[in-house]
């Protein structure tokens, strides 16, 4: 949600951070801010509500400069937005910016006021800015003190530190929010995102929890939570000692190798191109998109399971039952891939939603394979989902989980690091927040999984095989689905000035329907909401009005007829219908009802096409209709807190 960038180099940095906070301005975000040491003993700061051009625009006529800052937007948890509680803030010679949220901020808040601090702010940053001044003055070492105040947090952070007294250092820390830190050639940076400092390194750490980074412009020390060995007293081997303006480290953390990850998609691609919108740029990608994560994993008849990991194919072979647990949008590719993997591979399939998955009790039987996607791999709840799947169970001491296989997009993620297996999409960087390409590569990278699930408990290979061949064609479909981008166009007008909507789908298109609708609200804020068209009867049609659009999915498929009756009862009711059709459907434009023509798929495969014409639909009602495409309101891209 929030956006961190840092930097400590040879030069001034302050180009750097600006630039870096305009590439994660897709985050969502109310307020922005930067912090730079200008001089020995003097920090300079500029915050201003709003986008990051007002903050360009107070930087002109207020100039800062130095070599080592931490920067910042914000989107308001604690706190209305407003100059006051923009980030970074500050304590002293002390300057934090921070992700996440501190639970226990309230009593803190009462701790540090009675020692004699000052809150300018509403927020739960200051505690943690108020802490580190405070740790210092009994520590007297920065990097302590940071280490002793973040041992005072409950809660998910992420945090960048300078001090004006000490400019050529920065620090970093992170505790259940991304922090990576880039490598670069005259200088070390930190960034919530690496899409934020492509424009000066491609080469990461990504950061464990509870790690500790030290950086100047010449090297950077990553320290990380000791073992309980050498808690206790057990010698660390090739422990340096510090050098010259370096912390010493705490008891409880010790120096650690993390990998250095060069980053693999190219800086143009989060450039918008001859588009519009990223949405729109997005939406075409697709059948590229698609491509590339297929790409290695198909033999000539069968999935190539060994691609999807060294461990793939005991994991699969071992699954009797699967878990799939994710949030928004992959929410609704997991309630597709249940369908999928029912049918086709015979294994049950339980679908849950990852912010409630914990707080109820879940019977995982033995054999079961717990399943998360995120395209982020970042996501707060997916994340938190999946520790507590693998945490050992109180009574056993062991996981009820065989293991887990995350889906999702960068591989430098805590959920691809923390999962048992990785299949990575191979999107590329999607920048709109309105998820488009990330669902349809979740998409097909869950019919990978379905069809290796099939392989290894030795379903009928015939259908297999045919599959298998349709997939390798399923980016040329896409590619065709791209034409209905100017019919959908022609179809606004009906949207515009609606307040409310409905969806209708049925079977593994019913989670079409929903996604259809997030869109259309996600962007367009005109009010949508998705049923299994067979639910009609049972509530929804009091909600149809004259005049009201009704959008249907109507794939070529045994329920097309069923389908084909609820839309009469709609029309009788003065709604008026919208299906994207499968041209052997055999149904046709008439009073009420206009039908646009999907290209010809195989039914396994129509959700994954069937997702594009909805998505051009939001896209254009959204233009019509004046809002922000890219940063709806009220939104963010990466959900980093619960």
């Amino acid at each position: 949600m929030c956006g961190i960038v840092a930097a400590v180099g040879t030069q001034d940095i302050l180009p750097v951070l600006v630039e870096g906070l305009r590439r994660l301005e897709y985050r969502g975000y109310d307020s922005a801010g930067v912090a730079l040491v200008e001089a020995p003993g003097v920090l300079g700061r500029t915050r201003e509500v709003g986008k990051v051009a007002a903050l360009e625009a107070a930087l002109a006529s207020r100039p800062l400069s130095g070599r080592s800052g931490i920067a910042h937007t914000r989107w308001a948890t604690h706190g209305a937005p407003s100059q006051d509680n923009a980030h970074p803030h500050v304590s002293g010679k002390i300057a934090v910016v921070h992700n996440g949220i501190i639970e226990n901020h309230g009593v803190l808040r009462e701790r540090l006021e009675s020692a004699g601090y000052r809150f300018d702010s509403q927020t739960d940053t200051e505690v943690i800015a108020h802490l580190i001044d405070k740790e210092l003055m009994a520590a007297n070492d920065l990097t302590e003190a940071v280490a002793r105040a973040a041992d005072q947090l409950d809660g998910a952070y992420a945090m960048g530190v300078i001090h004006a007294d000490d400019p050529e250092r920065m620090i970093g820390m992170r505790q259940g929010s991304p922090l990576v830190v880039g490598i670069g050639e005259q200088g070390h940076y930190l960034g919530s995102d690496p899409l934020a400092l492509l424009s000066v390194t491609d080469r990461f750490i990504y950061l464990e929890d509870g790690d500790l980074v030290v950086a100047t412009h010449g090297h950077c020390r990553v320290h990380g939570l000791a073992s309980a060995s050498v808690r206790e007293g057990v010698p660390v081997t090739g422990g340096d000692a510090p050098e010259a303006g370096e912390a010493r480290q705490d008891s409880d953390r010790v120096r650690v190798e993390r990998p250095v990850v060069r980053y693999e998609h190219d800086d143009q691609a989060i450039d918008k191109g001859e588009f519009p919108h990223y949405m729109l740029k997005e939406i075409h990608e697709q059948p590229l998109a698609v491509a590339n994560t297929l790409e290695g994993r198909l033999g000539e008849d069968e999935v190539l399971v060994d691609a999807l990991g060294d461990a793939a194919q005991a994991l699969l072979g071992a699954t009797r039952q699967i878990h799939l647990v994710a949030c928004g949008t992959s929410y609704h590719a997991a309630l597709v891939a249940r369908y999928w993997l029912e049918e086709l591979a015979g294994v049950p399939c339980q679908v849950e939603v990852a912010s409630e998955y914990r707080y109820r009790r879940v019977v995982a039987p033995e054999g079961t394979l717990f399943v998360t996607l995120s395209q982020s791999g970042e996501t707060a709840d997916t994340l938190a989902a999946m520790r507590h799947a693998l945490s050992a169970d109180a009574a056993t001491g062991e996981s009820p989980y065989l293991g887990s296989l995350a889906i999702c997009n960068v591989p430098g993620s805590s959920l691809a690091r923390e999962a048992t297996l990785t299949l990575l999409t191979h999107a590329g960087p999607e920048i709109g927040v309105a998820s488009t390409k990330a669902f349809t590569t979740q998409l097909t990278a869950l019919m990978l999984l379905t069809l290796a699930q099939r392989q290894v408990r030795g379903g009928e290979a015939g259908l297999t095989a045919r599959l298998v061949r349709r997939l390798r064609y399923l980016p040329t479909v896409l590619g065709d689905a791209l034409a209905l981008d100017g019919v959908t166009a022609d179809l606004v007008d009906r949207f515009r000035d609606r307040e409310h909507s409905l969806f209708l789908g049925r079977g593994a298109h019913f989670p079409i329907a929903l996604e259809g609708a997030l869109k259309l609200k996600e962007i367009s804020y005109i009010h949508a909401e998705a049923f299994a068209a067979g639910e009609l009867k049972h509530g929804p049609l009091a909600l149809i009005a004259e005049g009201m659009p009704v959008v249907a999915v109507a794939p070529m498929d045994g329920l097309v007829g069923k389908l084909a009756s609820n839309l009469q009862e709609v029309r009788a009711r003065g709604g008026r219908v919208l299906a994207f059709a499968d041209p052997d459907t055999g149904l046709a434009s008439a009073e009420g009802l206009e039908v646009v023509w999907v290209p010809a798929v195989c039914r396994f495969l129509a959700p994954i096409v069937y997702s594009l014409p909805l998505q051009f639909l939001s896209y254009h009602v959204a233009v019509a209709r004046g809002t922000d495409v890219d940063k709806p309101r009220n939104l963010a891209k990466s959900v980093t807190v619960e």
